[in-house]
C-alpha cells in the first residue's frame, strides 16, 4: 500500500496492532463533533440537483463531517465550493454495478483526483468474484488504488455485502487489503441490503488494524450508528447525517 497515510491514526484506537471498537466508539460518540469527523456526507441519488449538492457542501462545512461524498458529474462543483475549507470531496467511481472495465477505473480515479477529490470509493467486480477470478478482483482494485495513492488519495473498496455470501466477502475483503485499499465498505445503498452489524464484524475480523472500515447503506439514526461503530467501523458513510448528528447535540 502506498504510504500517503492511507488511514488517519488520531482515528484510530488499537491495542497490540489490533482496532479497539469500544474505545473508538465511545471516544467518536462523547460529542456530535467527534461523530460528524467519522461521517461521509452523501449525495449519490441520480436525480440529485446542483442546489442539492451545494447544500451536501454547505452542511459539510458547517458540521466539518469526514467528506462530502458525490457522483463523478458534480466533483468540479464540489471541490470549487469545499476548496480551502479542509472538508475533503469523495467521489464513486465504478459504481453502483462494479462492472466497469479496468481502463475505466483508471480513468476515472485519475479525473477525479485531477479535479481535486481526495478520497474514492469505488465497487468491486463483483461478478468477477462470485465467478472465481479473484485475480480479475485484485487486478481492478490494484489499478485505482495505485492511481489514487500516486494522487495522494484514499481508496475505499466496497464489497456489496448483501450480494456476497460469507466466504466471498472473508475472500473479498482481503483481496482489497492485499491490492491497497484504505477502507473496507459494506454497501453501495443501491443494492438488496445495506450495512449490518454482523458484516462489519466480519470485515473488521479481516481487517484487524491493517485497514478502515466503512458501514454503508441504509444508516438512518444514531442507534444505527453507535451498532455499526461498536461492530467495528470507523467510518460511516450517510446521507442522513445532519440529523444523526443533532440526534447527539449538533444545531
Amino acid at each position: 500500500m502506498a504510504s500517503i497515510t492511507p488511514i488517519n491514526v488520531a482515528e484510530l484506537e488499537f491495542d497490540n496492532g489490533t482496532f479497539d471498537a469500544a474505545a473508538f466508539t465511545a471516544q467518536t460518540l462523547s460529542n456530535w463533533q467527534a461523530l460528524a469527523s467519522v461521517i461521509d456526507h452523501t449525495l449519490l441519488k441520480p436525480e440529485a440537483t446542483r442546489t442539492q449538492v451545494e447544500s451536501l457542501c454547505d452542511e459539510a462545512i458547517r458540521y466539518r463531517f469526514a467528506c462530502a461524498m458525490v457522483n463523478p458529474v458534480w466533483a468540479s462543483t464540489a471541490v470549487s465550493i469545499l476548496s480551502g475549507t479542509g472538508v475533503p470531496v469523495g467521489v464513486v467511481i465504478g459504481f453502483p454495478l462494479g462492472a466497469s472495465l479496468v481502463s475505466t477505473l483508471r480513468h476515472e480515479a485519475a479525473a477525479l483526483t485531477r479535479l481535486g477529490a481526495r478520497e474514492l470509493d469505488m465497487v468491486i467486480p463483483i461478478g468477477q468474484l462470485k465467478s472465481g477470478n479473484h485475480q480479475a478482483v485484485h487486478h481492478a482494485i490494484h489499478a485505482a488504488a495505485n492511481v489514487a495513492h500516486h494522487h495522494g488519495a484514499l481508496l475505499k473498496v466496497i464489497l456489496e455485502t448483501c450480494l456476497l455470501n460469507v466466504e466471498e466477502k472473508l475472500r473479498a475483503a482481503e483481496i482489497a487489503i492485499q491490492a491497497g485499499a484504505d477502507f473496507l465498505k459494506t454497501s453501495t445503498g443501491f443494492s438488496t441490503g445495506g450495512a449490518t452489524a454482523a458484516d462489519v464484524a466480519l470485515l473488521r475480523g479481516v481487517a484487524g488494524a491493517r485497514s478502515g472500515v466503512k458501514a454503508s447503506g441504509g444508516i438512518r439514526t444514531l442507534a444505527d450508528v453507535q451498532a455499526l461503530l461498536e461492530a467495528g467501523a470507523n467510518r460511516i458513510g450517510a446521507s442522513a447525517s445532519v440529523a444523526i448528528v443533532r440526534e447527539l447535540g449538533a444545531e
